[in-house]
């Protein structure tokens, strides 16, 4: 019989907590270590929606990247956000675990995966993680071959999930690309060590605007790069759950799933109609 221990035992050698940033909180946040797994389902966040879709798989545990708990809370009563999704999961039955900044930062994680599927050949991790071995780190640099701006930032939104934002650049569209950086989720505190590994662009989510903007200032002091591509946060954690079910299936006589449902917060999108590129 495979329990929740088992699984959550596995998922913590293969993506090891101490990889996380001090201030996460992955690991098992609702179920009974104990109780038996017969099916997981995984999904980059744990809504109430992809709750009731892992439910309805009939899963006895989801895996998700995002913790469900990752601020404190004083109340899980059911009318409030937190609340209801631990009371669907225990009432349906259903653990949840996280694998959050540790599945970033691990060999042939979350980095990994979004670079692979952007072209990307990796020559190791944009920064590494003092006292692991060369593969682990935050983030992933490597070369593509070469191309202009515009056509890898349509080979990235190719790659993505679509969602209703899309990818953006910032740079010169017909600036040639060959060495690239990427970061997947919320990459703006990396600016400064993708322009020190000289990138000519750097991939990655939730690029604020004063970063973003004070990062392009000094490029335009040199050759303009890196350029800045500006892609969806669950889009670009969603690419290294297929291979995580696939090894927990080959590892277990469990079955699992992966969510078919965008959890971007974005339904819509309208472009400004007076832009020109």
């Amino acid at each position: 019989m495979t329990t929740v221990a088992d699984i959550v035992g596995w998922v913590e050698r293969r993506f090891p907590p101490e990889l996380a940033e001090q201030w996460d909180a992955p690991g098992l946040a609702v179920g009974n270590p104990a109780s038996q797994v017969r099916h997981v389902h995984f999904a980059v966040d744990p809504t109430l929606e992809v709750i009731r879709e892992a439910i309805a798989t009939r899963a006895d545990l989801l895996i998700t990247h995002h913790p469900l708990l990752l601020r404190g809370v004083t109340s899980v009563a059911a009318n409030t956000v937190k609340g209801a999704a631990v009371h669907a999961l225990v009432e349906g039955g259903c653990a949840q675990l996280a694998s959050h900044t540790n599945a970033d930062a691990a060999a042939e994680g979350v980095a990994d995966a979004l670079a692979t599927a952007v072209g990307v050949r990796i020559d190791g991790p944009l920064v590494p993680t003092t006292g692991q071995p060369s593969p682990v780190g935050s983030g992933r640099v490597g070369t593509i071959k070469p191309t202009s701006l515009r056509t890898f930032a349509a080979a990235v939104a190719a790659a993505l999930p679509p969602t209703a934002g899309g990818v953006l650049f910032a740079g010169d569209p017909d600036g040639i690309v060959t060495k690239v950086a990427v970061v997947g989720g919320s990459g703006d505190a990396f600016l400064a060590d993708a322009a020190a590994a000289g990138v000519d662009a750097y991939v990655t989510a939730d690029l604020r605007h004063h970063p973003a903007s004070e990062a392009r200032e000094a490029a335009l002091i040199g050759d303009g790069k890196p350029y800045l591509v500006s892609v969806s946060h669950a889009a670009s954690e969603s690419l290294w759950l297929r291979a995580a079910a696939t090894e927990v299936a080959d590892a277990f006589s469990v079955t699992t799933s992966v969510s078919t449902l965008n959890t971007d917060p974005w339904t819509g999108r309208e472009p400004s109609p007076s832009f020109k590129e």
